[in-house]
């Protein structure tokens, strides 16, 4: 199963739990963004921090090492 944005996000230490549970918090009160565009919008992440969970998402599912 492949990690979480969220989780993969705090792992690498580009955003803090809190902030984590902020961007949840604010899913669960209805805003229906990606996980990534609300964390971007609040400054938690950079672009490149995304870029790079997208990475290495695509490469587990073509089977390649990350």
């Amino acid at each position: 199963m492949a990690e979480r944005i969220g989780d993969f996000l705090v792992r690498i230490g580009a955003m803090t739990q809190g902030q984590l549970d902020d961007v949840l918090e604010l899913q669960k009160n209805g805003d229906s963004r990606a996980f990534g565009l609300i964390a971007l919008d609040q400054g938690y992440v950079t672009e490149t921090a995304i870029e790079q969970y997208a990475a290495i998402q695509k490469a587990q599912k073509d089977g390649q090492p990350y």
